[in-house]
């Protein structure tokens, strides 16, 4: 409710994601004082709408979906935006697949510096000037 005002969603919709992908649920802590967290899972080709219950994950996704990335304030610019990316990515290169993401509240330029690029405007539930951005992952040979 702190970071993202605008945007509220319930309490059953990060359970949810909890249940559905808990690998792709992290949360940021120090000293056990919470400071952000992060919400990913694979999906497929468009978001889904805020405050929305997914019912499932696909079968067979095209996308790995984050969610939200959301830090207070006091955590911003310690590096740990870019140390969840990179923790979200990895996820992402395991299952061989680009991340997705709707930039909201003028952040696409920290999504931006994260390689990742504007792909077209998200709008619904996301508001005004909510950016669909995607990022190609780098396969590893196995």
């Amino acid at each position: 409710d702190r970071v993202h005002p605008d945007h509220p969603e319930g309490d059953a919709v990060f359970a949810e994601r909890l249940a559905l992908w808990p690998r792709g649920c992290l949360v940021l802590e120090d000293a056990g004082d919470v400071w952000g967290y992060a919400l990913s899972h694979p999906w497929g080709p468009e978001p889904p709408p805020l405050d929305t219950l997914l019912r499932a994950l696909p079968g067979s996704p095209t996308v790995y979906y984050i969610h939200d990335v959301a830090l207070l304030p006091e955590a911003r610019g310690r590096g740990a935006g870019a140390a969840v990316v990179a923790r979200l990515a990895a996820i992402a290169e395991d299952m061989a697949l680009p991340l997705a993401l709707v930039a909201v509240s003028g952040s696409a330029p920290f999504w931006a510096r994260q390689g990742f690029a504007p792909v077209g405007a998200a709008g619904g539930s996301y508001g005004d000037g909510a950016v669909l951005m995607r990022r190609a992952v780098s396969i590893r040979p196995v």
